[in-house]
């Protein structure tokens, strides 16, 4: 699992428009990159919805938003279209980006333990490192946590 100061681990996956990304591209940039279990239900709806409303803010400070779910193409479309999302979501099916930054875990849901991704943000710098990792995200309030510590990296 990488920690604060390490290098961001690469990412390699599609976009929610079956687009080819990767991480390094980005290097330059301050990057937001938020992990959400499922795209349109509650929690992941709140969250990215509260980065949309902030997303204006992040740009004017050369931050780009990029949320990775376990979903197909299809599902985080839909997802991005209906909330009108204004950022990239990623489409980590298998999972590999989720492993890679160790948020893929056990968790446990009404006494039933099963794995899923544990709703995680990593905010990563200009150089490609990580500057500051948000474990166990509230959804609500969440992205004005994150605008507030753009101010420190």
């Amino acid at each position: 699992m990488p920690k604060e100061g390490d290098k961001a681990p690469e990412i390699r996956l599609d976009t929610d428009a079956g687009e080819p990304f990767r991480l390094s591209n980005l290097k330059g940039k301050k990057v937001v990159l938020y992990f959400y279990p499922r795209a349109d239900t509650p929690g992941c709806t709140v969250e990215a919805c509260e980065f949309r409303d902030q997303s204006r803010k992040y740009t004017a400070k050369d931050a780009a938003i990029v949320g990775i779910g376990p979903d197909t193409p299809k599902a985080q479309t839909k997802f991005k279209d209906k909330f009108n999302l204004p950022f990239t979501l990623l489409c980590d099916v298998d999972k590999v980006a989720a492993q890679a930054y160790g948020v893929y875990k056990e968790k446990s849901m009404y006494g039933k333990k099963m794995m899923g991704i544990e709703r995680t943000t990593f905010l990563i710098g200009e150089d490609g490192r990580i500057a500051r990792i948000f474990r166990k995200v509230k959804a609500q309030g969440h992205a004005a946590q994150v605008l507030s510590e753009l101010q420190v990296i």
